[in-house]
Parts: structure tokens; sequence; C-alpha cells
């Protein structure tokens, strides 16, 4: 059978009045019946695990052996402290991993963009609070940066030659947060048992919703060609 036989549609339209950075819908019309149902499954499971990202994969705090410390004068404890660096929105350019120092004495918040970067990183939420020091406090901490695709467990972060102290850390690096899909019927002449695919993404700004489908799209295509003759 060949692909003039069926209905395909024409563009995909991007609903303008609701798009941002962060969020995106996509409408997909018209389509052979049951191909927006496995369009969009096919589309999700992709955005949700595979798409590449960077996150904090591992921290070194100086005068800290593990995860269980305190800090004298940090109001919180290094867990604490991890759990807020996990959600540091940050994009890295170009290839391999970055070490970024962060350093703050006295009293005063310290944020995410206290962090020391180069123009190969980007840092999107730099009002992020990662810890409260007091009068007496200093604080200095090497953090490494990666990318990668999903979430990668702290075990697998680790590495025989990582200085002594450092803690290697949960990554989630998947850009998108969130999608939702749906179909509805739509009419092509007199039929009316086409589909229609709603496609709905949210991200964490690292990358744009246009861009995350676009990607998805393409590791799709790449995985089917092998199916092709």
């Amino acid at each position: 059978m060949e692909l003039k036989d069926f209905c395909m549609p024409d563009a995909v339209e991007v609903e303008s009045s609701t798009r941002s950075p962060t969020y995106g819908k996509f409408i997909v019309q018209p389509l052979e019946r049951g191909f927006g149902t496995t369009l969009g499954n096919a589309l999700r499971r992709v955005l949700l695990s595979s798409i590449e990202g960077s996150a904090i994969k591992a921290i070194r705090i100086d005068g800290v052996q593990h995860e269980f410390s305190t800090i004298p004068g940090v109001l919180e404890d290094v867990q604490e402290i991890i759990l807020n660096l996990k959600e540091v929105r940050l994009k890295l350019y170009g290839d391999g991993e970055r070490t970024l120092v962060v350093e703050k004495e006295g009293a005063g918040e310290l944020k995410a963009g206290d962090l020391e970067v180069d123009p190969t990183v980007r840092v999107l939420n730099p009002e992020h609070h990662i810890a409260t020091l007091s009068e007496d406090a200093r604080f200095r901490a090497e953090i490494s940066v990666g990318k990668g695709r999903g979430y990668v467990p702290a075990e697998e972060n680790k590495k025989p030659d990582q200085p002594i102290g450092t803690i290697a850390i949960d990554a989630i690096y998947s850009p998108v947060r969130r999608v939702n899909y749906y179909t509805e019927n739509t009419r092509v002449g007199r039929r009316t048992d086409y589909d229609r695919l709603i496609l709905e993404v949210w991200t964490d700004g690292t990358v744009t919703p246009e861009e995350a489908v676009s990607s998805a799209a393409e590791i799709l295509m790449e995985h089917l060609k092998f199916f092709s003759s």
C-alpha cells in the first residue's frame, strides 16, 4: 500500500494563544482512525524518557564527608542542600562535563545564581534557594554537571577517581516535565471518523516544547527506519 492511500495531515499546528517557552499545544489532523493514539502514545513515551537534558550529578562541599553531615553556620543540612540543588535548572552547551564552583561567606541566602559559570553553562532559575547562611558561615562547594537522558540513580554517578568527600546524587536529566495527549474525531469530506491528535507538552525551560517534540520525532524515525525496506 502506498502512502497516497492514507489521509495525511498537511502540517502540525501549534496553538499560539497558549504558547510559551515551557508549554506547547500541538494539533495534528487529519489522521487515519487509530493513528492519533498510535502517534500520541509513542511521542509521549519518547518525550518523557529520551530527550537529552542537563543536571547536577555530584557535589563536594568543603569540610563535609557525607550527606548526613551538617555545616557550621548553615541552616539546612547537607541532605536539604542536595534536594535544593536537584531543582536547579541548567543548560549545558557542547559536550562533556563541567565543574562549577559556588562560594559564599557571611549572612545571606545562597541561590542558584551564585554558581560561578562560564559561557557554556546557563542557569535558568538563578533565584532558586539553595541554603541559608549565618554571619559566621563559609560555604564552598564544587558541583559536577553533565548531560544525559531520563533518570540516573546516584550509584551510577559514582566514580572511583572522585575526590574524597564527593557525594554522588540522583540526576533527573529530562527537560520534559509532563506530556498529555488525546484524540478527537474530525471530518474529511463526508467522513467524520478521522483522528485529530492534540499533544500537550510542558518543559522546564531548558528546551522549548517545539524542540522537545522535534527531537522525539527524530528519535522515533531513526528507530523505525530499520523496519523499512
